[in-house]
Formats: C-alpha cells, structure tokens, sequence
C-alpha cells in the first residue's frame, strides 16, 4: 500500500467520521456549548482515529486500540445521560460504528466502507419516522412479518432444492418459494392499505386487494353495492381495477419465472386489460361523491390460508406433471384449478414452461386459467351484487375475454 493509497483510506474514514457527526450535531444543535460529548468535530476525529488503528498492525493492536477508545467515550455518555435523565445508548453505538468504519476503511473495502456510513448516518436521520412507525405498527402486523421473515429466511434455505417424488415433480424448496412470494404480495398489499387509510376510496383499496386476490375484491365489493345501490359507478370502477390488477400481477409472476412467456402472455393480457380499462374509467367518471367504504384487511396473510395454498399448489404441480405429455389434460386442468385461483397453475405452469412443455403450451393453459377465474368472478359478482351489477361484470368479463383470443389468434 502506497503513499497515495493511505491518505485516500484514512481521508475516506474521517470522511464517515464527518458524515455521521454532522447528524449528530444536527440532533443536538440546540443544546448549549459543551453539553454534547460528541458532534461533528468529535466524530471526524474518531473515523480519523479508527483509519490510524486499522493501519496498525496486528488484530491485537486494532482491539486494544478501540477498548482504549471505548472505555472512556463510553464513560463520557453515561456521565452525561445520567445529567441529562436519558439513558439513551444511539451516540455511544454510533461512535463505536465510527471507529469500526474508519478502522475498515483503512484495511477493507472502500466502497463497502463508505456506504455503511452512509446507511448508519440514513438510521440516525430516521429517529422520529422509525419511533412513530413504530407506534403504528400493530401486533398483528409485526407478527405477520415475523412470519414472513421466517418462512424466507428460516425456512427456505433449509428445504432440499430437488425433487422427492417418484414422479420426480415437487420440489419443497421451490413450492414454498412460490408460497413465500405470494405471502409477500399480500403483505405487500395490506401495507399499502394501511398508509393510505381504510376510508380513501374504493379504487384504492381494489388496486391493493387485487394484488393479493381480487375474488375477494369482488364479492366483497359487490356487496356493498347491494347494500347501497347508489354506490354502484363506484364499486363497479374498483372491482375492475382489482381484475386488472390481478391480470398484470398474475403475468408479471409468469414472466418472473420463465421470461420466455412474456410474448405469448403480454399481447393478450394487455387486449383484455385495456378493453377493462375503458369502462374502469368511465364507471369512475360517473360515480358520485357518496361516501364509500374501504377494503379493510384484517390480516396482512392468513398462515392456515397459506398452508393450503402451499398444498394446492403442491397437488396442482404433481397433476401437471403427470397431465404434462398431453395438451388437452393441461387444457382442462388449467380450466379446473382457474375457478378457485389462478396463482397455482400460474406458477406450475411457469416453471414448466421451456422444460417439460413449450412456452406457448404453458401460456395457453395459464390464459384458460384466467378466463375460467373471470367466469367464476362474474357468478360472484352476481350472486352477492345483484343481477345489475353482475351482468354488467360479467358483460365487461366476455368482453375482455374475446379481446384477449382476439390477440391470440390475430383476429
């Protein structure tokens, strides 16, 4: 190591040091001169002291040196948390991160260097968001996310990436991958819901419940309209969305997996979601200024839900395994298991595609799939909405499916 070489990686370390003093010195630039055992110019120095130490040699030396650092700066914020009555430990943390940057500054990965002190400056500048993110989360928000964290990161890796069947058709770690993902997705729409607020609008509240199901968009929906006919614009405007939502989401998840779909699935899905797009925006148009009622989601995912998810899609991957060698037994499988969801088939289907059976074959059975999961909305839609609204639905389904074999087939 050069000259040159040294001064860049001790300049980087005070650097960090700098960087993480001007956010404490700026959560502290009220405070009387002297009172702060730490700011900006404290902090430079110790990213420049933890640089010097970690271009001393020996790990032995680099431990004394940060004990020899610690002990007395840890001395100094207790002193001063026990006059000021707040027994918060962030500073002291936050100097022993600066040291420990700047020491690897000097010896490391400059580039892994400068953006841990970037990321440990973005947590300091993030204390009032993190603490009232924090008084908002519910129980059964952080449970559903410990859950989730577990089946990924527990879970997952700990699942054989091979098949155990004679059939040799399900894999456990990809079943559960694909139950991880859509767990996420549901997660990831009860979220959205949640920032915006149960009460902000139908139209929202569809977009985010059609990215986990919109089945349950739509009979949920449809009775409201029941319940408040003068609603009806409204409620037809967002179960269309939640159709289209569901349409792009079901592809996008395809395409994830096996890009190889993504023209034999992209023309017709994009037909049938325009053609749903249209009347979405006209029916939104004309609906009044009534007050609606959101989507309230109870639960971020069900985990008994999930499990029988992971079992449906279990027993949908092994049947297109052994339907594999013939086209019409997928034909009909993806017409069968499209009337309850269209996520399993999706992803057998998906990863199939390219290996057991061609792309367009894969296709074919995913849009039968969705075709036969609109049929079953429209009869939702009209036993709990009503016939008005679930024949205009189901008008707006037909529709939307001869745009798609139109595209198919080149009409």
């Amino acid at each position: 190591m050069d000259d040159f070489e040294i001064l860049q990686r001790v300049g980087l370390a005070a650097a960090i040091g700098l960087l993480i003093g001007i956010e404490r010195g700026w959560q502290a630039r009220q405070a009387r001169d002297g009172s702060r055992v730490a700011g900006i110019r404290t902090f430079s120095l110790i990213g420049g002291l933890g640089g010097i130490c970690g271009l001393l040699p020996g790990a032995a030396t680099l431990g004394l040196c940060l004990a020899g650092f610690a002990i007395p700066f840890g001395a100094f914020e207790w002193r001063r948390a026990k006059e000021a009555d707040n027994y918060s430990a962030t500073s002291f943390i936050a100097g022993l991160l600066t040291f420990a940057l700047g020491a690897y500054a000097a010896h490391g990965s400059m580039m892994v260097a400068a953006a841990g002190g970037v990321v440990v400056a973005a947590i300091l500048a993030e204390r009032r968001v993190m603490h009232s993110f924090l008084r908002r989360l519910k129980w059964i928000e952080l449970r559903a996310g410990l859950v989730l964290l577990t089946m990924t990161v527990v879970l997952l890796p700990a699942l054989p990436n091979r098949t155990v069947d004679p059939w040799h058709a399900l894999n456990p770690h990809q079943i559960w991958l694909m139950t991880v993902l859509v767990g996420a997705v549901s997660y990831a729409g009860y979220i959205a819901v949640r920032i915006a607020g149960e009460r902000r609008g139908l139209l929202f509240a569809a977009i985010a419940g059609g990215i986990a199901t919109s089945t349950t968009v739509t009979w949920t929906f449809a009775r409201l309209a029941k319940r408040n006919p003068v609603a009806l614009p409204e409620v037809m405007a967002a179960i269309l969305a939640a159709w289209i939502v569901s349409l792009l989401r079901m592809t996008a998840i395809a395409v994830a997996i096996a890009p190889s779909l993504l023209a034999p699935l992209g023309t017709p899905i994009g037909a049938a979601s325009l053609t749903l797009l249209i009347p979405a925006a006209l029916a939104y148009r004309a609906a009044g200024k009534a007050g609606s009622q959101g989507l309230s989601l109870k639960d971020p995912f069900e985990l008994p839900l999930m499990l029988r998810f992971t079992a449906l899609v279990a027993g949908i991957m092994l049947l297109s395994k052994l339907f594999s060698s013939g086209q019409s037994g997928l034909f009909a499988l993806g017409g069968l298991t499209g009337m309850l969801d269209v996520d399993p088939i999706t992803l057998s289907m998906a990863q199939l595609a390219g290996a057991e059976i061609t792309p367009a074959v894969a296709a074919s059975t995913i849009l039968i799939a969705a075709s036969a999961n609109g049929l079953a909305k429209s009869v939702l839609a009209v036993t709990f909405g009503g016939p008005r609204l679930g024949l205009a639905l189901s008008a707006m389904a037909l529709l939307a499916f001869g745009a798609g074999a139109a595209a198919v087939f080149n009409i």
